[in-house]
């Protein structure tokens, strides 16, 4: 289990449900031991898994006891507070919400979304001066992880800049050299920043992780004062920065940076979204400047899976866009560079399967031709194909197939029904036989064994016309009665019948055997002699045991008889 990652899979939760394969587009998740573990290689961090987990076995990592720790050491703990707060916190002043996180143990806060402002500003420039082709924006982590590790022919297309986060912590860095940064706001792909560059930023929380502290420690945001002066932004408010959380914010700050440019801009948001741009991307003509501000969390960062707090995404931005102050925004003097690379991050290398190796794979699972393929996406995967290309990636099992599993059930049922030397028949509540072995029918006479080999297990035949006790089976299936046994006679046959229920008034089983055969009649003799004996030595026991009660209490009268006399 992987709890040092910032996503990971709680083992003994994992219920085999393949739905977290299933919304991963990315096929980021590997099952061993039928548990959904999560391929770190592979994965963007952008946490669908822990949203849409029935089970909750996808976690995030909780970097609050990491935090707690560096207060209590002392260390000088600044906060770069996500824009996203105005919809986690809506009708929250800023000054109350402050003094919480102070109460918390921080020593300032500030807005990530002056790291933003410069990021729009730098790239704003960089388009502006670059050679007509694609240029997408480095602000989404998640996004920056997809293309370099999915899709590594567009990595060269990304902004060569820090996203807004670590430009803000840098800047922070730079001014209050002596403090520790923790980011606090909707990503969880944040966390994976703060371990890629921990020079910069010391820890990461969701906007959960801060409820739950919050809750921990009894403190309620809304409770505080609103007029406290002393606790305001350091150093100052943002500008349009806070518009980077909502689909096209970046776009907005970077048009307000240049007066003229023949770019083309688009936002797009959501991981199915992006794989679809990016797909025939390498198609553009390259006859402009075509500029995409790409958000992993469909409708923008408010809709990050750190946040708790669910409504309306067109609410979100507008208590986003109210949020723009009117007046001068902060404006950072930055003397340091913003620029970076994306070399740490390594592509996923693709393997190209042959027709037979993906065929023989297809065989695991009992596919041997193109009807057996149904494609039930059942596994998770959207075909058998796709299954067999994951198992011969060493993703998948072929336990997971649910028809192949289906089929291995059925044929080990029937193997045991044909094993078992009585007559055994399974019915429903129509009374339509399930399923029925050989047995049953040569009990039933010659006529029905060659209706069996035309029509195996007497599938969907009519169990009253078949038989005419039948309505001992009606009876069991109205009552439900788990056990009840009955000596029926058939013919010149004398059958024993146990009838037992399987689904209560929807699916019975019976267990029919011939009395008359040798066999059964030693077994039938020797069964009920156990149990005549066994029910002897019952009622033997419980005679001792009331006779060495009673021995027992004449045993202590008598004493107390003798010791009485004497004492006289």
């Amino acid at each position: 289990m992987d709890i040092l990652k910032p996503v990971y899979t709680e083992q003994n939760d994992c219920q085999d449900c393949y739905k977290c394969i299933r919304e991963c587009t990315l096929k980021a998740i590997k099952v061993v031991n039928n548990s959904a573990q999560i391929l770190h290689k592979d994965c963007i961090y952008c946490g669908t898994c822990t949203q849409i987990c029935p089970v909750n076995a996808k976690k995030v990592r909780d970097d609050v006891k990491r935090v707690k720790k560096m207060i209590y050491a002392g260390k000088k703990l600044i906060v770069s507070l996500a824009p996203s707060y105005v919809t986690e916190f809506p009708n929250l002043k800023d000054e109350q919400l402050i003094t919480a996180l102070k109460e918390l143990g921080f020593a300032e806060v500030s807005e990530t979304a002056l790291g933003a402002q410069e990021v729009s500003k730098h790239v704003a420039n960089y388009v502006d001066h670059g050679s007509n082709g694609v240029y997408i924006s480095s602000a989404c982590p998640s996004v920056v992880e997809m293309i370099c590790k999915h899709f590594p022919d567009f990595t060269d297309n990304i902004t060569p800049f820090l996203s807004p986060l670590l430009t803000h912590a840098k800047y922070l860095k730079e001014n209050y050299p002596d403090a520790s940064i923790v980011f606090i706001g909707p990503c969880i792909a944040k966390k994976a920043e703060s371990d890629e560059f921990p020079d910069l930023l010391n820890a990461s929380l969701s906007f959960t992780d801060l409820k739950n502290w919050f809750e921990e420690e009894n403190l309620d945001p809304y409770l505080f004062p609103e007029d406290e002066e002393a606790n305001s932004f350091i150093p100052g408010k943002a500008g349009k920065g806070i518009l980077y959380p909502i689909d096209g914010g970046m776009i907005m700050g970077m048009k307000n940076n240049v007066s003229a440019t023949d770019a083309v801009y688009m936002t797009f948001s959501g991981i199915r979204n992006i794989q679809n741009v990016l797909g025939d991307l390498n198609k553009y003509r390259k006859n402009n400047k075509l500029f995409l501000e790409l958000l992993a969390c469909e409708g923008g960062c408010v809709n990050g899976p750190g946040a708790e707090k669910e409504y309306s995404t067109a609410i979100k931005r507008l208590e986003v866009i109210d949020k723009l102050d009117q007046e001068e925004p902060v404006v950072l003097n930055t003397n340091f560079s913003i620029q970076r690379n994306f070399d740490s991050i390594t592509p996923i290398p693709r393997h190209e399967h042959s027709e037979n190796s993906i065929k023989e794979a297809l065989t695991m699972i009992d596919k041997y031709s193109n009807k057996d393929e149904i494609n039930c996406g059942g596994c998770g995967y959207n075909s058998c194909r796709e299954f067999a290309e994951a198992y011969l990636d060493d993703k998948s099992e072929p336990n997971m197939c649910a028809s192949y599993m289906r089929k291995i059930a059925q044929d080990k049922s029937s193997a045991l029904l044909r094993k078992i030397p009585s007559g055994v028949v399974i019915v429903n509540n129509e009374l339509k036989i399930i399923e029925a072995n050989q047995s049953f029918a040569g009990i039933l006479g010659q006529e029905m064994e060659e209706v069996y080999q035309n029509i195996p297990g007497l599938v969907d035949a009519d169990l009253k016309k078949i038989i005419p006790f039948h309505k001992l089976f009606s009876s069991a299936l109205t009552t439900g009665v788990d056990n009840l046994e009955r000596d029926i006679k058939y013919g010149n046959k004398m059958l024993h019948v146990s009838i037992f229920s399987i689904q209560k008034n929807k699916v019975i089983g019976a267990i029919l055997r011939d009395m008359s055969q040798p066999y059964i009649q030693r077994e039938e003799v020797v069964n009920r002699a156990k149990t005549v004996n066994r029910k002897n030595l019952e009622t033997v026991q419980k005679i001792a045991y009331l006779l060495g009660e009673n021995a027992s209490e004449t045993e202590e009268m008598l004493n107390s008889i003798v010791e009485f006399y004497t004492s006289v």
